[in-house]
């Protein structure tokens, strides 16, 4: 009885601290549910009334999935408006690295930096509601007009378009072009994709929401 105490409260903490935990059932043992919400985190902090994601507590917990036989699997649950360029491609990396079986699900908006991450699991699903953002590049701050610069974000967009297209069914061009309509957003660059959109745009495997992400990674496992 105190051991099922003691892992309820662990499992409680684990919940609160970092939005995840590692569910053990009579299918399979050990799948681990790791959400990324809000804004994804970088080097500098979110401000306290923000929800976030910090990469340096996913990054260790994805290593410690690679290293731990318990773990079978990995469900992703993605609601996320974008972020930090290194942070969310470090967190897409380590999803598409890790040797066992993930599946992601886009609940609400997998926007941005997202996009690489929801396309980064074996298998993935959107739910008919959910919302995915493609757009260029942008950045913050002081920003010297010289050609170096657009070079530096051409670079780094091809970083992230290089990823999406290689972990999707989606060509390099074909999401290049939809990070630069002009027609979907009245004040900004992009195209937005809702539900069966992303599926049709051959970025997510499929519609569906909780009962089918799970019974996919139970078939991967399995």
């Amino acid at each position: 009885m105190a051991e099922n105490i003691q892992h309820k409260n662990d499992s409680n903490e684990e919940i609160e601290e970092f939005g995840q935990i590692t569910v053990k059932n009579g299918k399979q043992n050990g799948v681990h549910i790791l959400s990324i919400i809000g804004e994804i985190e970088g080097h500098e902090s979110l401000p306290q009334t923000c929800k976030g994601t910090k990469y340096e507590h996913v990054l260790p917990k994805l290593a410690e999935i690679e290293g731990n036989d318990d773990i079978k699997g990995v469900l992703v649950l993605l609601n996320t408006q974008g972020g930090d360029v290194d942070a969310g491609l470090a967190i897409a990396e380590m999803i598409a690295s890790i040797s066992k079986p993930t599946v992601s699900l886009v609940l609400g908006s997998s926007h941005s930096i997202g996009v690489p991450l929801a396309v980064s699991s074996d298998y993935s699903f959107i739910v008919p509601t959910g919302t995915m953002l493609i757009h260029p590049v942008r950045m913050g701050g002081t920003v010297i007009g010289a050609k170096q610069t657009y070079d530096y974000f051409k670079r780094i967009q091809d970083r992230i378009t290089g990823f999406i297209s290689s972990h999707s069914a989606a060509t390099q061009e074909d999401i290049e072009r939809m990070m630069m309509e002009t027609g979907e957003m009245s004040k900004d660059l992009g195209t937005i994709l809702i539900g069966k959109e992303a599926v049709d745009a051959g970025l997510i495997n499929e519609t569906g929401g909780i009962k089918e992400a799970f019974d996919k990674l139970y078939q991967l496992i399995g």
